[in-house]
């Protein structure tokens, strides 16, 4: 895997799920950044690992809306409760966290990482063990990943212009590879690790037989495809002006994107959730970092504050994987979380443990397919 490709790189993904303005800065925003091998922004706070602030911690963030929901709903409260005080670095990156561990100077003590950057790290030793450092028995099913505490997710789902199809609309990823049935240009992400997905699904392939890849079966489904794809999308923002414009008649689109597009624009748009491919955001703890006691109590704090992670939630678009945290959430707000219930049921969460050993062929060859 290319350790700062955007192909590569599961942001949590997320991973922006923050409402993206062209003033704001969003974390998905940086993936393009990141895969240039742009260089995380060095803050003058920076201690090497010998200076540890017994009242300081250093946490990794995607800064604008992001950062400013997480310090309000997340960081703010654990300083009150605790008086550490807390200093941001953005935008994330694991090459920092990689060099970090090796070179003993920290920039950071806490991030956050998507489900296959967690598994990555996790088998290459650049994050602390959770386990004895969180209270196991207060959290939630499945709380702990690969060391990580996994909190939030987002949606890639498919949106589409509701008057572009006069035979009803589509249901699933079958339906969004039916050019016949239904045509008109497409667009999906350049994310490899998600777009597989897609393919396979829309071959047949059931969810529990999804990881790891058969990556010969998802070329052969995107070779069927790659001719309606119009626009290979980057960034959010694209993303929305492609489907608000109807340049595309369908596309795959983070959750909160789609949503904000159906509630602005003028053409109806629809709105798929069956099939959502789902990403995890993760809290995990630099290994080797002079802080880890009290990155570990910020952790702990995040896990057992779901009010704020619920807040959190409805700013950054995403959805909380501690099921208290509905308890805290309006109606329209929880309709908009990928783990509602009825939502995940119909999900397919991405296995970054099981896709791990694919990831350098999985971009490498995603690479060459997009030059043929």
């Amino acid at each position: 895997m290319k350790s700062d490709d955007d192909y590569a790189i599961d942001p949590t993904d997320r991973i922006d799920p923050t409402i993206s303005t062209a003033s704001t800065v969003s974390r998905r925003g940086f993936l393009r950044a990141a895969a240039a091998g742009t260089a995380l922004v060095a803050a003058p706070w920076v201690r090497r690992a010998a200076a540890a602030d017994d009242n300081m911690l250093y946490v990794n963030t995607w800064g604008g809306n992001w950062e400013a929901a997480a310090r309000q709903y997340l960081f703010d409260p654990f300083t009150k409760d605790t008086g550490v005080q807390i200093r941001t670095v953005s935008p994330i990156s694991f090459a920092k966290l990689a060099a970090q561990v090796r070179n003993g100077t920290y920039q950071f003590d806490v991030t956050t990482l998507g489900v296959t950057d967690t598994a990555r790290a996790n088998a290459a030793q650049l994050i602390e063990p959770a386990h004895g450092h969180l209270d196991e028995h207060a959290l939630w099913s499945g709380a702990i990943y690969e060391n990580g505490l996994a909190t939030h997710a987002f949606a890639n789902q498919i949106a589409y212009q509701k008057d572009a199809f006069g035979s009803g609309g589509i249901r699933n990823w079958s339906d969004f590879w039916n050019l016949k049935q239904y045509p008109g240009a497409r667009s999906l992400q350049r994310y490899p690790t998600r777009v597989l997905a897609y393919a396979l699904l829309a071959d047949g392939v059931p969810p529990e037989h999804l990881f790891p890849y058969d990556l010969d079966r998802a070329f052969r489904a995107l070779d069927r495809l790659k001719p309606a794809i119009r626009v290979w999308w980057t960034e959010g923002p694209q993303s929305q002006q492609l489907l608000r414009d109807g340049e595309v008649k369908a596309i795959a689109i983070w959750n909160d994107y789609a949503k904000t597009v159906k509630d602005t624009s003028k053409t109806p748009i629809e709105i798929v959730w069956n099939q959502a491919v789902i990403d995890k955001g993760c809290w995990v703890v630099a290994k080797g970092t002079p802080r880890a006691k009290n990155a570990w109590r910020l952790v702990q704090h995040i896990a057992g504050n779901p009010a704020g992670l619920a807040r959190f939630n409805a700013v950054d678009g995403s959805g909380p994987l501690n099921p208290k945290a509905f308890d805290y959430m309006d109606a329209a707000t929880k309709q908009n979380a990928p783990t509602l219930p009825e939502h995940l049921q119909q999900a397919v969460v991405l296995d970054g443990v099981k896709l791990l050993p694919q990831l350098d062929q999985i971009a490498s060859r995603f690479d060459r397919w997009m030059t043929l």
